[in-house]
């Protein structure tokens, strides 16, 4: 009797520790010791955000739900609409858009719509370890409307970039859903930038807002000097994150390394801390986590609302305001430009080499970083259709070799086993 009196009080305590644990952890716990990020690298968040929010509205002449002084968004410089009726379900609506004013082509994904079954359809086209590439494993849905986007784009894209002075920077930027989709984009992207006029990589840019986890931490550390995550709280893609935690929890034993995380450099925006009540300012903290990569589900109350782009949108653009306020002083500043530059590459390198001492499956050594996998083409194959478009799916299963078995095979990891 007095054993299992005991066993009953020792799983009690386990429980009410679990939900102790549960109920009382915050997103300002994941960064607790990350740096503060700067003004200077936090500056085009906000001016993104509204350029994203911008492709929810149908008639940017008249818009309903203009965030306060307005999106930013000059119609006469809008190359394309594209709404959901034009992308046969294979992909959210986008839009591009050339901004003279900062010297940027952007191409915006809007978000998941709830009341749209093919938003779902695209979400759900996965599973743990189904889609390789580039070295890891990516979310096989997202990877497919990349696809779709870069085949209709790609040549407008090019166009505008040869037809624009030098120096315009090619920005990808998404939320939620369309944050993984424009993730993927960038690392194709980034892998074929001579199809983009040999465009360098430091002007290739992704922003992720509220993101969903849609590639392995591999990649994730490769690309984060591209692709920028942003995040309130804790407000990742909820529908995703349980979504690959159930399928995670499934198959741990057998696959964990092929667990998707949030994508690149992290920009975390904290305005909650535990105990205390209401918003406080927004803090801005950066990084490129290597281990503890936002993996747990926070239960709040306000996670709809965090994860809304409005949200982000206002808490970016606080933060940024007081950033620059305590930047007033008309002193030198700590770091100049190319100090900070040298900084983020270095940031980056040493979160390859704490990837590769942690033994992250095919993790990325830093001197193979810094000459990216470019896949060239074939100067005796013919890699376009007839109207000399490219086809973008091909060049993406160019990574691959497709073996006996059936099973796709990293190019260059054939190329080390023929020459052994």
């Amino acid at each position: 009797m007095s054993v299992s009196c005991g066993l009953e009080c020792v799983v009690c305590l386990g429980c009410s520790r679990w939900a102790w644990k549960r109920l009382t952890y915050i997103g300002a716990y994941d960064s607790e010791s990350w740096p503060f990020a700067t003004a200077e690298d936090f500056e085009p968040v906000p001016r993104i955000c509204r350029v994203v929010l911008a492709v929810y509205e149908e008639d940017l002449t008249q818009p309903r739900f203009a965030p306060p002084g307005g999106y930013g968004v000059k119609p006469n410089w809008i190359v394309k609409r594209v709404a959901y009726e034009q992308t046969d379900g294979r992909c959210p609506p986008y839009l591009l858009y050339a901004d003279h004013d900062h010297r940027e082509i952007v191409l915006a994904v809007r978000g998941l719509n709830l009341v749209r079954e093919s938003d779902y359809k695209v979400l759900l086209d996965n599973r743990l370890g189904r889609q390789m590439f580039d070295g890891g494993f990516v979310h096989h849905g997202l990877l497919k409307a990349a696809t779709f986007i870069l085949n209709r784009e790609a040549e407008t894209l090019r166009r505008l970039l040869s037809e624009l002075q030098p120096g315009f920077k090619l920005v990808f930027a998404g939320h939620s859903l369309g944050a993984g989709v424009v993730a993927l984009m960038t690392v194709i992207v980034v892998n074929h930038r001579h199809r983009f006029g040999g465009i360098p990589r430091n002007q290739v840019r992704c922003y992720a807002i509220a993101p969903a986890r849609c590639m392995s931490l591999n990649l994730a550390v490769k690309y984060a000097d591209v692709i920028n995550s942003i995040v309130l709280q804790l407000a990742l893609f909820v529908v995703s994150c349980l979504h690959e935690r159930y399928l995670y929890t499934r198959k741990c034993k057998t696959q964990g390394s092929k667990k998707a995380v949030c994508p690149g450099r992290m920009y975390h925006i904290v305005e909650r801390k535990f105990c205390r009540c209401g918003r406080f300012p927004p803090e801005v903290k950066t990084a490129i986590p290597v281990d503890g990569r936002f993996e747990h589900v926070v239960l709040s109350c306000n996670t709809t609302s965090d994860h809304a782009i409005l949200w982000i949108e206002r808490e970016a653009q606080k933060a940024l305001e007081m950033m620059k306020e305590r930047a007033k002083p008309t002193t030198p500043p700590a770091k100049q430009k190319i100090e900070r530059r040298q900084t983020l590459e270095k940031e980056h390198r040493d979160a390859l080499v704490r990837a590769v001492s942690l033994n992250v499956p095919h993790a990325f050594q830093p001197a193979e970083e810094s000459t990216a996998v470019v896949v060239t083409s074939n100067p005796t194959r013919d890699d376009s259709h007839s109207s000399g478009r490219t086809t973008w799916d091909e060049l993406v299963e160019k990574l691959f070799t497709r073996s006996e078995s059936g099973k796709l095979i990293l190019n260059k990891e054939v190329a080390l086993t023929e020459g052994q």
